[in-house]
Formats: C-alpha cells, structure tokens, sequence
C-alpha cells in the first residue's frame, strides 16, 4: 500500500481527478456491458418473435391445403435461415426444461390455444468462418397439424427449425466506444478541473497567508471570496490576524513605555549615586548603566518590531554598501538583489548583525549573493562563535552570546531578537553557524519576487 501511495497525486486537486476518471471509466465499462445485455436480450426476443409471426401466418396456409400437398408447400416456405417440414413426428419431443425453451412453448400455446405445441431453444457451437458469425442460437417449434384423419393416415406436424446464424445486428464499434469515452472523459474532467481549481485557489491563499503569518507577518490577508465555507475559514483567518496583530501592537506600546519611563528613574539615580565617594558610588552607576542598556534594549526592540513602514522594492546593494561603510565592515557584492522590503527596519536587523559580529569578532565582512531564487546575505567574523547548544536560544529576548550586562561587552541581548523579528516579518530567515576556521556567520535569506529575477 506505501508503495502504491507513492504514485498517486498528493494535491487534491490530482485526487479528485484521478478519482473521477476512474469513476468515469468504469461507470462506461458498466452501461457498455449493460447495453450489451440489452441488445442481445432485445435481439433474442425479436428473432422469437417473427419465427412464431412466421409460424402463425404460415399454419392456416398449410392446414387448408390437400394433406398431400403439405410437404410441399412447407418445402417452399423454408428460406436459408429457417427449413419448414411437414412430418409424423415431432421434431422437439419433448420440451426442455430452460426458461426461454419453456417460455417460446407458452407463447405458442397462446397463439394457437387447444393445440399440442412444443418449443425449444438449443445453443450451437461456433463453426466455419468467424466473419460469417455462424454459430450461435437455434429455435426448433413442433405444432400438431389440424385435418382430415382415417385409422389409417398418421397425424402430421409442423416442424420448424430456425438457425441464429444471421449475422447480428451491428453494436457499439470499440473506435466509437472509445471515441466517446474520450470525450465523455475530457468534457466532464475539464469541468471538474475548473471546479477544484476554483476550490482550491482559496485553500493555496490560505495555507500562503498562514506560512506569513507564522514567520510574523500580521498583514497577510485572504479574500473572502468562494464558497461559503472558505469565505468562513478566510473571515475567521483574517479576524485572528487583526486581533493578533492588535495585541502585538499593545504589547510594544507597553514594552515602548516601561523602557521610556525607566529612564527617569535611573537618571535620578545615576545624578544621587554620583553625589557620593567614588569606591561607593562605582557599583551603584555600573547596575544603573546596565539598568540603562536594557531600558534602551526595550525601546529598540519595540521599535523593531513595531515599524509601520510601507513595503517597497529595495535594492540590497545599495543599502548594504553605506551601512558597511558606517561601520567599518567589508562588503563584497557577489551578485546583485532587489527585495520588497521595509528599508529602515531592514537596515537595523542587518546592522544590529554587523554590530554583533564587530562587538565580539572584532571586524565584519559582508557578502550578499543569490542562491535558488531568494537573496542571501553572510555576515561573518572572527570571533570566538556561541557553542553549539546556544546557537537557537540566542535568538530569544534578553540572551546574549556572554553572561555579562557589561555595556562594553554588549547590550540587553535584544539585538538578534530584533533582527529575527524584522526579517521573519519580510519572510525571510535567521541562521547562525560557527565557521570551521574560526568565528560565526549569520545567513540573512529573503525572498526575491519573481519579476525582479534577471
């Protein structure tokens, strides 16, 4: 069963469709041998019919005539397909006990009622020429003759024998079989193709707006449009976004405030902590100024997240080229990229990289290239790195590369938090690795649209 899974279509839309050929297939395989049946049955009934029309019609004629004359006349009214023979003995001597031998002999019984009938069906094999359609049903029919009798003169009977060796009416030829199972498949298929197109365009905005919106995106949206159910799924879908979106932007308002109103404390703290002696006041000022780094850490990181710039077409080059240059960073352009992106919020998650790998590596050097469709972007240096073990967890709010809150160490350790916020939110992705030679790098991929592709 696993490996018949494997070749099967996994999207709905190549079920429904191999689905409804299949129906398809056999529901025309079924009426094709349904209607089979039927003609032969049809056919049978037909050829019964005119041998006991024939018989009817005929026994007056010969009943009339001189007793004599009889065998003659039957000799004249046999045909190719049908021999009529006036004998003194029944040809059907006794009446087979199948239903149709025992059906013709009711029919017959009707049509001539007081009368000693008997009627038979017997089956050939199939001999000589195939394309001559011999072979098949034979009808043989015993009626006792009515006349003149002496105790002398034996009684006569009709015997009439009805080969089924004419050729059959024709049937369904395969190439017109085929020819409308083709259509029949073609017609109906397209229609069911436009159908779940149209069903599943909506499920593909979906599962796309709900990819966005778990990389941050809370401006993904779905169109209400389509059948009701999908207009639900995409109501509700939207109707989260807003209020997650909402209540993002409430939770950095607050983290915006409290870093805002910690600053007032601390720097009436800083001013009466400096009023004192020296050896006193020293660890005082240090736990202020760590205490500053994470009022500051609070308010970028709301920012960061926060931004309500609008998206437009950036090229990577030519933001990267001053931001290196202010910083003191190498750059090195490997091939050129153009992204739709928020320029200001980009700019501070790609400098807040630099910034780290300066502050702990000591030099920077940037490489922007391209890389199955998406841009990507290496910051590396030549620091000590993170353990392996810390690699993921660097990315959480207020985890830093070393314990310490030193201010010339580091920050609050909200740096990579910020860049990964603002790079999910354009689609992209954060990677750190350690270099085997020593340092770390930090892959930057974004997405590239498709009409910026040279």
């Amino acid at each position: 069963m696993t490996g018949l899974r494997r070749y099967l279509p996994s999207s709905l839309a190549g079920q429904f469709v191999l689905l409804l050929g299949v129906a398809l297939v056999a529901a025309n395989l079924v009426a094709l041998g349904l209607l089979s049946f039927e003609r032969d049955r049809l056919d049978r009934a037909a050829r019964e019919g005119r041998e006991i029309e024939r018989i009817v019609s005929l026994l007056p004629a010969i009943e009339a005539a001189d007793p004599a004359r009889r065998k003659a006349i039957a000799r004249e009214a046999s045909t190719r397909f049908s021999r009529v023979s006036v004998e003194s003995s029944p040809i059907v001597k006794d009446i087979p006990s199948a239903p149709r031998s025992r059906g013709l002999t009711q029919r017959l019984s009707e049509e001539f009622p007081g009368r000693t009938v008997r009627g038979a069906i017997f089956v050939r094999g199939v001999t000589g020429r195939p394309d001559r359609h011999e072979g098949g049903e034979t009808i043989a029919v015993s009626v006792l003759l009515a006349g003149p009798e002496t105790a002398t003169r034996a009684p006569q009977w009709l015997n009439v024998v009805a080969r089924g060796n004419r050729r059959p009416p024709p049937g369904v030829r395969e190439e017109v079989f085929f020819m409308v199972l083709g259509l029949s498949l073609v017609s109906v298929l397209g229609v069911g193709v436009l159908f779940v197109r149209r069903l599943t365009r909506p499920l593909g905005q979906l599962a796309a707006a709900a990819a966005a919106a778990g990389r941050g995106d809370r401006s993904a949206r779905v169109p209400e449009d389509g059948a009701r159910e999908m207009r639900a799924a995409a109501a509700a879908f939207n109707d989260m976004q807003t209020r997650i979106g909402r209540f993002d932007a409430e939770r950095m308002r607050v983290l915006a405030a409290v870093g805002h109103d910690l600053r007032t404390p601390i720097t009436s703290l800083r001013i009466r902590a400096e009023l004192l002696d020296a050896a006193e006041a020293e660890p005082i000022v240090r736990t202020l100024d760590e205490m500053t780094v994470m009022a500051d850490g609070l308010i970028a990181y709301a920012k960061g997240a926060g931004d309500a710039e609008e998206m437009q077409p950036v090229d990577l080059a030519a933001l990267l080229g001053p931001l290196c240059e202010d910083r003191g960073a190498t750059l090195r352009t490997d091939a050129g990229a153009t992204v739709s992106a928020r320029p200001v919020a980009l700019k501070r998650a790609i400098g807040n990289l630099v910034d780290n790998a300066i502050r702990y590596g000591g030099q920077a050097t940037v490489t922007l290239g391209r890389e199955a469709g998406a841009a990507v972007i290496r910051i590396e240096d030549s620091g000590p790195g993170i353990p392996p073990e810390r690699l993921k967890s660097v990315f959480d709010p207020f985890v830093r590369g070393e314990d310490s809150r030193n201010p010339e160490t580091g920050g609050a350790g909200l740096g990579l938090s910020i860049a990964q916020a603002i790079v999910s939110a354009h689609g992209g992705q954060i990677a750190l690795t350690n270099r085997d030679t020593g340092g770390l790098c930090a892959i930057v991929t974004l997405p590239v649209p498709a009409l910026t592709d040279p």
